[in-house]
């Protein structure tokens, strides 16, 4: 019998977190450590995953079968396409800067400098440095299953599981850096993290409606056996039940992705999250939302996709519209990352739905190039606000003369998330649009008015922030120290290769998305020449 890789790469963070948790209460450096090893290993892994992935390869890779729930025809079966290989990749990655990044974070009294004192201790007691770092691996152990879950009951369980500890990461681990004082930051943390978990039960709750729904009609949960049945006329599902089962998946990750008008939470729960949680929230988990739209709303129900394409572009151009311009009206800086965020998940869905294969391979690359360009962003704006104390835009300015280090990461960051030709983002941005372009014109129109916002939000916070007359509050403020700069360097190193060389990706990419655009029965539409002429 083969290892075990795919099992492998997802126990061992959930084997991590017990470790972590296990380390004794006086014990708290050696729990960072033990947390970062077993990112690491998981690192390790999820690169030994790329390299036995072949793309040329079977549509499936890596898998594995096991009985697991037989009277209810419930798997344990696991396998990975080049989509999900990329993703597992990119949780892979940037768990091991969240850890770094949060080091000091679940500290009881932060220090001006933001670093907590070894002795602090709240009421007597060890603050749960342990259970933040084990909560951070379960999530990445869930994520990393959920990428690679074959069958759907496997799948709704840890999308649904995954919700418990990012539930407690925001609630008990939220940002201190809160201006109504410690009364108002826990309310409003317990208030993001009890909506964050409404939200997406809620959609849940829906989507388990559909799994029950599609075990009726098809007998089991297997999507590659659902997925070939289909194909072969086997299963023929009838419109009307079609069309329920794709809207109640549909909808539960529409609230995961976000989508508008399921996004709410999401600004409520990145600004009361510490900056690594958020990181986790929206460059890790909500990729599981449009992950699955690829996978399980256009491989089970393509002719029902085909179908919601229209309304679903419309609410994806809202969503690339509405996060745009709140974000340009936001005055804290981590909601305006926020809602930058909503306006990028908008152009990932646009990307799916526009049924071509530049629009889909765009927008997988979109959900690697998001994760590392807000994680770049994201961390950089925890560091600056552990400094200052506050997440206010107009708390700072002049940073650029006495931090140039951490200034200069933080505009690149910016430049990343606008966009910008020679890092990583535009290479997705711009196969999204010419996609979109190729089917549906007058949307992509509508799409590009998200990049002139998306300069207008990006450039208007640096401006704020970084240039202008130094403010005493920030006067003394010391640049990126070298743990800091571990974090941000890589990242930085990243969006340039994978903005001046995206091959890499692209190729292992393109053949999963040739299999999803077959899935749905499209071709892209050919070049009007006259119309050209």
């Amino acid at each position: 019998m083969s290892f075990p890789l795919l099992t492998a790469t997802a126990a061992l963070p959930a084997i991590g977190a017990v470790v972590t948790a296990a380390v004794p209460a006086a014990r708290r450096t050696a729990a960072k450590w033990t947390a970062l090893l077993f990112s690491l290993g998981t690192l390790a892994l999820a690169a030994a995953v790329l390299v036995r992935f072949d793309p040329a390869g079977d549509r499936y890779q890596l898998t594995e079968s096991h009985a697991w729930i037989e009277d209810f025809g419930v798997r344990y079966e696991l396998g990975v396409d080049g989509i999900g290989a990329a993703l597992l990749a990119l949780t892979a990655l940037l768990v091991p800067f969240v850890i770094l990044a949060g080091w000091h974070d679940a500290d009881a009294s932060p220090r001006p400098s933001g670093r907590g004192h070894p002795d602090d201790r709240v009421d007597g007691r060890w603050r749960p440095t342990q259970g933040f770092f084990a909560l951070i691996l379960m999530v990445e152990a869930m994520v990393v299953l959920s990428f690679e879950a074959t069958d759907v009951f496997l799948f709704y369980i840890l999308f649904e599981a995954m919700l418990v500890p990012m539930y407690f990461l925001i609630g008990g681990f939220g940002d201190r850096a809160h201006a109504g004082g410690d009364d108002r930051a826990a309310a409003q943390r317990s208030y993001a993290a009890v909506k964050f978990l409404l939200y997406n039960l809620a959609g849940g709750l829906i989507m388990l409606a559909a799994v029950i729904g599609l075990y009726v009609a098809a007998g089991n949960f297997s999507l590659p056996d659902i997925v070939a049945a289909r194909a072969s006329g086997e299963l023929d599902m009838a419109t009307g039940t079609e069309r329920l089962l794709f809207l109640g998946f549909f909808l539960a990750f529409a609230v995961k992705a976000p989508l508008w008008p399921l996004h709410t939470w999401l600004p409520n729960a990145m600004g009361e999250s510490t900056a690594p949680v958020a990181v986790l929230i929206t460059a890790v988990v909500d990729k599981v939302g449009t992950f699955a739209m690829l996978r399980f709303c256009l491989g089970l129900f393509p002719e029902a996709s085909k179908w919601a394409t229209p309304v679903i572009i419309v609410l994806a151009l809202v969503s690339i519209v509405y996060g745009a311009l709140l974000a340009v009206g936001q005055r804290d800086v981590k909601r305006l990352i926020a809602y930058a965020s909503i306006s990028h998940f908008g152009f990932i869905v646009l990307g799916i739905f526009a049924m071509t294969s530049q629009g889909q391979s765009g927008a997988t690359l979109y959900m690697v190039n998001h994760g590392i360009s807000t994680a770049a962003l994201m961390l950089v704006a925890g560091f600056l606000i552990s400094r200052r104390g506050s997440r206010l835009i107009a708390d700072y300015g002049g940073v650029q003369k006495v931090a140039p280090v951490l200034a200069g990461t933080f505009l690149v960051g910016g430049l990343a998330t606008l966009s910008l030709p020679g890092l990583a983002p535009f290479v997705s941005e711009f196969l999204v649009l010419a996609g979109t372009f190729a089917r549906y014109p007058v949307a992509g129109v509508v799409a590009t008015t998200g990049i002139v916002l998306a300069a207008l939000y990006t450039l208007v916070l640096y401006q704020r922030t970084m240039t202008g007359p130094v403010k005493e509050e920030v006067r003394a403020m010391p640049d990126l120290r070298p743990r800091e700069l571990a974090v941000i360097a890589p990242l930085i190193a990243l969006l340039l290769f994978l903005g001046v060389y995206p091959k890499p990706l692209t190729d292992i990419v393109n053949p999963a998305v040739r299999h999803t655009m077959s899935d749905v029965q499209q071709k892209d539409p050919r070049p009007d020449v006259e119309a050209a002429k």
